[in-house]
């Protein structure tokens, strides 16, 4: 399985949105180069109060631009950045991945997806009722999140817009992704 970045973001404050860029470098270990999720320790602000030496399983957001294509038949226009993710994706089947997945992002960086973004109301208050396009319930009652996922930075690199995904899968038994 291979995909493409589309966009890549970043922004230093604790903004929903976050600005495209021509590249952004990824830190081993600590995220985003210059965004403020950046860290070896949680820099989510809710997660921060609840205890701020929890390590950082948030430091690099994917999102996937099928996502996009979805919730405009709802109304919605969302473009890369304005859901906060780092990168922006296409062709790879980010909420279909396993636990421990890693990516390759262009030539060198590489991320472990630790999870499953949870969005929050922020995401209302971006654009009202958007909420409910990116999280609802499947047939047996289970929450379903749609807003990407989250990862550790594994290897370091610098990440384009036009840079291939490389996707290996980790060993089996696989691990369904989980709220992060």
């Amino acid at each position: 399985m291979a995909g493409t970045v589309v966009a890549v973001s970043r922004s230093k404050e604790h903004t929903f949105t976050k600005p495209t860029e021509e590249s952004i470098t990824l830190l081993a270990g600590l995220g985003v180069e210059g965004d403020a999720h950046a860290g070896v320790t949680v820099k989510h602000r809710s997660r921060v109060a609840q205890d701020p030496t929890q390590p950082n399983l948030r430091q690099v957001h994917l999102l996937h631009t099928e996502l996009f294509d979805e919730v405009v038949s709802a109304g919605y226009v969302v473009a890369p950045g304005e859901m906060g993710e780092n990168v922006t994706t296409r062709g790879v089947d980010l909420l279909g991945l396993p636990t421990g997945t890693r990516l390759r992002l262009g030539e060198e960086a590489v991320v472990e997806v630790t999870g499953l973004r949870n969005p929050c109301l922020q995401i209302d208050n971006y654009q009202r009722g958007l909420l409910r396009q990116v999280v609802g319930r499947d047939e047996h009652g289970e929450v379903i999140r749609k807003a990407g996922v989250m990862g550790v930075v594994l290897t370091g690199g610098v990440v384009r817009p036009g840079d291939t995904i490389t996707v290996t899968l980790p060993a089996e038994p696989h691990r369904p992704l989980e709220k992060v």
